[in-house]
């Protein structure tokens, strides 16, 4: 059965935090306020995932008052995720748009489809991501949809 799933994520941006989209370091003196490292990115595409696959979120797989948890890498989430969760999940595409004013992400991207590819075993060719601004709309945020398409 072939199944579709959107999984979206959103931060408010802080002084002193680091930065961290699919799983790169982002040069920024601004960064996610999270209990994790806050990565919209895989916390849209973990979301993305499981919904359709196992009608969970990543907040019940993972809740953010748990200290095991706390500032832990989001690729180490999507490690745990196709090793505990995705045994019989074909991933057939994924496409992901981050919204950000700043910095600019783009020559980020072929790394943050890199780290996707090869924590979930899946060829890059079937990985997009997009970087977007708000237009000046959203300063102190950074946000992520993505759209996935399983087979089960």
């Amino acid at each position: 059965m072939i199944k579709a799933g959107i999984g979206y994520d959103l931060h408010r941006l802080v002084k002193g935090r680091e930065l961290i989209l699919g799983g790169e370091k982002i040069e920024s003196e601004w960064g996610c306020l999270a209990h994790s490292d806050g990565d919209v990115l895989i916390h849209s595409l973990i979301d993305s995932i499981v919904s359709p696959a196992l009608k969970l979120d990543i907040g019940k797989l993972f809740p953010d008052n748990e200290e095991n948890y706390k500032d832990i890498s989001s690729l180490e989430l999507l490690k745990i995720v196709k090793q505990q969760y995705l045994k019989n999940i074909k991933i057939l595409s994924i496409d992901s748009v981050i919204i950000l004013d700043k910095p600019k992400i783009g020559n980020f991207i072929p790394k943050m489809i890199k780290n996707i590819s090869s924590i979930l075993e899946i060829d890059e060719e079937i990985i997009s991501i997009k970087g977007k601004t708000s237009e000046n709309t959203r300063l102190f945020s950074v946000e992520s949809y993505t759209v996935s398409l399983i087979e089960k």
